[in-house]
Formats: C-alpha cells, structure tokens, sequence
C-alpha cells in the first residue's frame, strides 16, 4: 500500500503516513460492479424519446391547424392544390413518429423486449427526418443499443426488472 499525497510505501497496519503524516484510509475490500453501457443510458435515452415525441406531436397537431386555417382561407385558390395535401401528409407523419417515440420511451424505461428493436428503427428515421435534436437522438440511440455486446446486455438488464 502507498500513500496517495507522497507515494512513501505504507505497511497494512499503519494509519498515518510516516513521511508526509496524511490520514491513511483502508483500501475498499470489495468494490460495487459498475453498470454496463447500456444499463446506465437505457433510462436517459427513454426519457429523450418522450421528450422528442412530445415536440413532434406539438409540431403534428400546429401542422393540421394550419391546414384547417389555411382551407378555408378565402385566398386559399392562389395556393397550388397539393399545398394542404403536403401539410397533411408531413403532419401525419409526424403524429406517427410521434407514437412510435412514446412507444419506444415507455419501452424502454419500463424494459421492454421489443423496445430495443422498435428504438433502433425510429433513430435510423430521426437520422434524417428532425434535424438536429432527432438526429442527436438517433446517434445517441445507435452508440447505446447497436453494438453487437448491447443485445445481450439489454435482455440481461430487461431480466432483472422482475
């Protein structure tokens, strides 16, 4: 054992260093094991995800009101016709996401099978479809869960929610 202030060489028994005089705690016998990857960033990345999908929703929701407004807009005629059509569509799909993200955070904070699967599908799509906080996401998403070792930490981490 060594003195961590001075490094002087320290017998077992000793409790104050003999050059430097510094308080010798003992030395932990038995240390916790750390959690995995996985297990440390599953509830942080299921909270993310309902965090995200409650802004997609809001974006959702904001889009179809606009839709409804801008439809019966008298001036509505000097809009090309697939402007609401598109509106709607882009909407939807952000409602849709949006479920898919709740389902993915609840999933994942309530260790779910098929929350891993349904996480790693929906961050391929965030990739691409909300920059930049969904691609955020779905980069955080992929280091957590992708990797080859995740699989099997992720089933070890679900069992142990019993």
């Amino acid at each position: 054992m060594f003195c961590d202030q001075c490094g002087a060489q320290l017998a077992s028994h000793t409790h104050f260093c003999s050059r430097c005089g510094k308080q010798v705690s003992p030395s932990p016998t038995l240390a916790a094991p750390r959690p995995g990857r996985v297990q440390s960033h599953v509830r942080l990345l299921g909270i993310f995800w309902l965090a995200l999908s409650a802004f997609e929703a809001v974006g959702g929701f904001l889009a179809l009101i606009v839709v409804a407004v801008v439809s019966h807009h008298p001036r509505m005629h000097e809009l090309p016709s697939f402007v609401p059509h598109l509106i709607r569509a882009v909407a939807l799909f952000s409602l849709i996401k949006a479920a898919g993200g709740f389902f993915a955070g609840w999933g994942l904070l309530n260790r779910q099978p098929w929350a891993r699967s349904l996480a790693i599908a929906l961050a391929i799509v965030s990739l691409f479809f909300h920059f930049p906080f969904g691609t955020a996401l779905g980069v955080y998403t992929l280091w957590v869960l992708l990797p080859a070792h995740a699989e099997a930490e992720y089933e070890k981490y679900q069992s142990t929610a019993a």
